[in-house]
C-alpha cells in the first residue's frame, strides 16, 4: 500500500549513500529528490510537499536534528526517518523524542530499509484517510446541526460561526427582510452597524439574482470601495423560503488566494445545510405564528401573552427596566353586534386591532384575549407613560367610525386599565391581577383610564 505520489527527500553528505538510498527507494516506486546538506533541505522542504525524509544524522552544517525539527515546523510535516554510523543509546532516544519515525544504524540491510518506508508511508497513508474521516464525520455532524436549528436567533449566529470558521474571517453579518421588504441587521462580528446596514444596501440587488455562494460582481465595486471593501474578498450566502429571498449572510475581509485553498465540496454542502435550515427555521416559525396568533385581528392571543410576559419580566429584572401591562375592553361592543350580525362585529374588531397597532411601538406587543378584550405590553414604559398611551388609544378609538365602509357607521369606546413592573407587581400573577382589576375598576364609569393607583382600596385585596 503506497501512498499515491508519495515524495521521498534523501539527504547525506556521501555520494554512496545518496546513490544506494535512491536507487533502493526506486525501485519501490517512489519519487525520490537527493540533496548532501541539511541547508538545502531544509529549502526544499519549504518548496515541496514531502511525505517522507531519510536523512543521515551526522552532517556538515545543518544536522540530521536540525533538519528533523525543520521538517516538524512545516504546516504539513513529512515523517522522518534519521540514520547513521555513530549510534548511541542517548542519541536514538534523543532523536524519537525530537519526532523522528525510526532510527537506522549503518551499515543496514536494504530491506530493513524498504521495510522501515514502506511502513512508514503505509502508518501516513492511514492516518491521513482517518483525518479525512474525521473531517467528513465533522462536516456531516455541522451539517447536521445547521439543518436541524429550527430557532432562527440561534441558526443565523451558528451559520455564521461556521462561514467564519471556514473562510478562516472575523468579519461578517446576517439580516433578514421584515415584511419581506426592508432588512434588519441581525447579527454583527466586528463590523459596525452602519457599515454592514450599507452594505447590505448595496448588494440586495445581487442577492436576489443569486441561488448559492458566491461573489459580488464588479458592477458594485465602486460603492463597495467607499466603504473600505472589495469585491474579491467578500462571500454572499442568500437565503430563501419557498423560493423567495427573506434574507442573507454576508462574509467580509476573506483572503483572495482562498478560492485556490478552500474545500468547495464541503463548504456548499455546510450553504446548503444552513439554506435547509432557513426553511425549517422559517416553517416553525410560520407554525408558531399560527399557534400564537389571534385568526381574527393578526394580533398575538392570550397564550403567547403568557410566553411575552416571562421573557419582559425575565429583561426587566437583568436591566432594572420598567414596564407595563395594558388591559382595554371595548364598551357596549355587544350593540354593534346586536344590530349588525357577528359579521359586521368581526369586521369592526379587525379594525379596532389595526388601531392598536398605529398606536404603539414596533417594540411593543400587541393580543386579544377574545372577545372585546384586548391587552399590550409595553415595554421600558413607566406608569405615567402608560397612561399616556392607553389616552391616545382611548381617543383614537372614541372619535373612530367602524364599519363606515359598509355603511353601518358605529361608535364605540373603550376602557383601559395597566399595572406598571416592578412599580406595582414583582409577579407575573400579581401583574396581571392588578391590571385587570384597574381595567375593571374602569367599567364603572367606562371610556376611561385606570391604573393602579385607581384601585378603589376594597378592590385590592
Amino acid at each position: 500500500m503506497i501512498l499515491p505520489q508519495s515524495n521521498i527527500l534523501v539527504v547525506d553528505d556521501e555520494l554512496f549513500f545518496r546513490k544506494l538510498y535512491c536507487d533502493l527507494l526506486m525501485e519501490e516506486g517512489y519519487h525520490v529528490e537527493v540533496c548532501d546538506n541539511g541547508d538545502d533541505a531544509i529549502k526544499i522542504l519549504q518548496q515541496q510537499q514531502i511525505d517522507l525524509v531519510v536523512t543521515d544524522m551526522v552532517m556538515p552544517g545543518k544536522s540530521g536534528l536540525d533538519l528533523l525539527r525543520a521538517a516538524k515546523a512545516q504546516s504539513n510535516p513529512p515523517d522522518v526517518i534519521l540514520v547513521t554510523g555513530h549510534a548511541t543509546m542517548e542519541s536514538a532516544i534523543d532523536a524519537l523524542k525530537s519526532g523522528a519515525h525510526d532510527y537506522l544504524i549503518k551499515p543496514f540491510n536494504p530491506e530493513d530499509l524498504k521495510h522501515q518506508v514502506r511502513n512508514c508511508l503505509d502508518q501516513r497513508k492511514l492516518l491521513t484517510d482517518n483525518e479525512q474521516l474525521r473531517r467528513q464525520i465533522q462536516l456531516h455532524q455541522t451539517g447536521q446541526s445547521l439543518s436541524s436549528l429550527i430557532d432562527m436567533d440561534r441558526l443565523l449566529p451558528r451559520a455564521l460561526d461556521v462561514l467564519q470558521r471556514e473562510m478562516d474571517t472575523s468579519v461578517a453579518c446576517a439580516f433578514t427582510l421584515k415584511d419581506g421588504l426592508s432588512p434588519v441587521v441581525t447579527e454583527l462580528r466586528n463590523i459596525p452597524s452602519e457599515v454592514a446596514e450599507r452594505l447590505i444596501e448595496i448588494l440586495i440587488p445581487q442577492f436576489k439574482e443569486v441561488t448559492g455562494l458566491c461573489q459580488p460582481n464588479n458592477k458594485v465595486e465602486a460603492k463597495l470601495e467607499k466603504l473600505q471593501q472589495r469585491c474579491q474578498k467578500i462571500w454572499l450566502l442568500p437565503l430563501r423560503d419557498g423560493g423567495v429571498f427573506e434574507g442573507g449572510l454576508i462574509v467580509c475581509d476573506v483572503a483572495e488566494s482562498v478560492s485556490a485553498t478552500l474545500p468547495f465540496a464541503d463548504l456548499h454542502y455546510l450553504c446548503d445545510q444552513v439554506s435547509l435550515g432557513f426553511e425549517n427555521s422559517c416553517r416553525y416559525r410560520d407554525a408558531q405564528q399560527l399557534m400564537y396568533t389571534d385568526d381574527l385581528t393578526g394580533l398575538y392571543n392570550h397564550r403567547y401573552m403568557q410566553i411575552s410576559l416571562n421573557r419582559e419580566i425575565r429583561r426587566s429584572q437583568r436591566y432594572g427596566l420598567k414596564f407595563s401591562l395594558l388591559f382595554l375592553d371595548l364598551d357596549r361592543f355587544k350593540e354593534i353586534n346586536d344590530k349588525y350580525g357577528h359579521l359586521a362585529g368581526s369586521a369592526a374588531l379587525q379594525e379596532v386591532g389595526r388601531l392598536l397597532v398605529d398606536c404603539v411601538r414596533d417594540v411593543d406587543t400587541l393580543f386579544r384575549f377574545g372577545g372585546d378584550e384586548f391587552a399590550a405590553i409595553l415595554v421600558e414604559t413607566d406608569d405615567r407613560t402608560a397612561r399616556v398611551v392607553a389616552e391616545r388609544i382611548r381617543k383614537v378609538i372614541e372619535e373612530f367610525a367602524f364599519l363606515k365602509e359598509r355603511d353601518m357607521a358605529s361608535y364605540v369606546t373603550v376602557t383601559a386599565g395597566f399595572a406598571t413592573f416592578p412599580t406595582d407587581a414583582t409577579e407575573k400573577d400579581k401583574l396581571l391581577s392588578l391590571a385587570d382589576k384597574a381595567m375593571y375598576a374602569g367599567k364603572e364609569s367606562r371610556n376611561v383610564i385606570c391604573g393602579v393607583v385607581d384601585i378603589p382600596e376594597d378592590k385590592l385585596d
